[in-house]
């Protein structure tokens, strides 16, 4: 009995202990708990699980907290689209207008063929630290350095680079971002899906300094411009750009400029891996 008394003395004693520490830790999480809004959850179901981080945020979880507590828009998941922005919208009780497809495009046109080079490049296959020399290996302190550190950023697959230049690939390109981010030349550029042309070049010297250097690059002749009669081509720091919303598609820049670098789908531009017909399609 003796021996008895001492083996239950100790387990009830344990046990006390036990349900006095499992009531304070009960109470403890009613005190300290952290309230979470039942539209996070809701919203992380609308959003696509990508986890891209193209909308600023660490991934979707962050997204959908952030969308609630009205740090972000309905419309910040670019991957998703407009499906994902009415879903978001109908969880949240508002109101969301259309959300334009968008993609990335490469403004360069600089390939080996035609950029000239200032000296051989053997370091790390990287934009950044190739950049952090002297600007990369080519002449034009504006063209692409083509050593794919947006490749390597792309969660979808959607770039590569060809002849020295970065591309993308339209059916893979999901609009999030991440290369606009990663480029160190800020050569890349998110264009609504359907944008029928775009200029291959950002360059921001004067056209002879341009001769020098690249053979297909932008001079600010303003001949694109003059002929374009929905005035959606402007000329500023010696290079043309498009505006997209005033585009008709016309196609009389791509004829008249003497550089051939407003590309168009009809003309299969670099970097269009896609018909003209499917661009009108989706």
């Amino acid at each position: 009995m003796e021996l008895l008394m001492k083996i239950l003395i100790p387990v009830g004693v344990f046990a006390a202990l036990g349900l006095v520490l499992g009531v304070m830790l009960a109470i403890a999480s009613r005190l300290f708990a952290v309230h979470v809004d039942e539209r996070v959850p809701e919203v992380l179901e609308c959003l696509p699980g990508a986890n891209c981080g193209g909308c600023g945020y660490s991934g979707c979880a962050a997204l959908a907290e952030a969308i609630v507590s009205g740090r972000a828009a309905p419309t910040a998941c670019t991957v998703g689209g407009g499906a994902c922005a009415k879903a978001i919208g109908e969880v949240m009780g508002i109101e969301v207008g259309e959300v334009v497809r968008m993609r990335a495009q490469v403004m360069c046109s600089g390939t080996a063929e035609f950029a000239q080079k200032k000296y051989v490049y053997a370091g790390a296959a990287d934009c950044i630290a190739a950049a952090n020399l002297g600007g990369g290996d080519k002449l034009c302190p504006n063209g692409c350095i083509g050593l794919g550190t947006c490749v390597s950023k792309c969660p979808f697959g959607a770039i590569s680079v060809v002849d020295g230049v970065a591309v993308v690939n339209y059916r893979k390109c999901e609009g999030c971002g991440v290369c606009v981010a990663a480029c160190p030349k800020q050569l890349i550029a998110l264009i609504p899906y359907d944008s029928r042309h775009w200029v291959g070049c950002k360059s921001v010297d004067k056209g002879a300094l341009v001769r020098s250097y690249c053979d297909v690059g932008c001079i600010g002749c303003q001949l694109c411009s003059k002929v374009c009669e929905a005035d959606a081509i402007a000329v500023e720091n010696f290079c043309a750009s498009i505006d997209y919303a005033r585009c008709t598609g016309c196609d009389k820049c791509v004829e008249k400029c003497p550089r051939k670098i407003i590309w168009s789908a009809r003309k299969q531009g670099r970097g269009l891996v896609i018909s003209r017909e499917e661009l009108e399609n989706n």
